[in-house]
């Protein structure tokens, strides 16, 4: 009799999540920040040194929201800082290939994300508006990204990601690809302080 194929991810923290059916109690941050750090964006198909990771594009969206948006409460910065958290299970599939796979690969990565907000003490569903200012600036993170570093045309870029907002120039600092242990140390250190606020000095 054939055993039904494992759909759960063994993560170096030792817990054992379920993709089909992922508990909050199963997510950690470490694990997180691990994975994500180590998931190239763009398909590893950017310039420089060292991969663009999913981690670090995380930061760049979520200063660019707190950048539209200055006054938004923490937890929502949290929300947009993790709102490609799922990736650090399933890796990150480019878009054109999503559009292949259709609604199978949504239903995991929302199942995925339902419980990473619920271990972070986030809503599962997420307000409209934070929707609105998690799209926008993801949108103005992937203009910056495929100009600056996945050899997109500006035009070609505006086509497919929209007109891009005038940002100032320290968000470049976002697009020099860090080494892995970088970007899993920022990504870890501000979801804490966004959890918890700053550390004391």
């Amino acid at each position: 009799m054939a055993t039904a194929p494992r759909a759960w991810q063994r993560m170096l923290s030792g817990r054992r999540l379920d993709l089909l059916d992922p508990s909050p109690l199963d997510v950690e941050l470490e694990d997180i920040a691990h994975g994500l750090a180590r998931v190239a964006r763009w398909n590893g198909q950017t310039s420089g040194e060292h991969v663009f990771s999913v981690a670090q594009h995380s930061l760049l969206v979520e200063a660019i929201a707190e950048h539209f948006s200055p006054n938004t409460p923490a937890a929502w910065r949290l929300a947009v800082l993790l709102h490609d958290a799922p990736e650090y299970v399933i890796g990150d599939i480019i878009s054109p290939f999503k559009a292949v796979i259709g609604d199978a690969y949504k239903a995991v990565e929302q199942r995925l994300l339902a419980a990473i907000h619920l271990h972070f003490g986030l809503p599962v569903i997420r307000p409209a508006a934070l929707q609105r200012l998690i799209k926008q600036s993801d949108r103005q993170a992937a203009f910056l990204e495929a100009t600056e570093l996945a050899g997109f045309t500006r035009d070609e870029a505006t086509r497919f990601f929209g007109r891009p907002a005038a940002l100032p120039k320290s968000f470049l600092s976002y697009l020099e690809p860090w080494p892995i242990a970088v970007s899993e140390t920022r990504f870890a250190e501000r979801v804490s302080t966004l959890r918890n606020g700053p550390a004391p000095v």
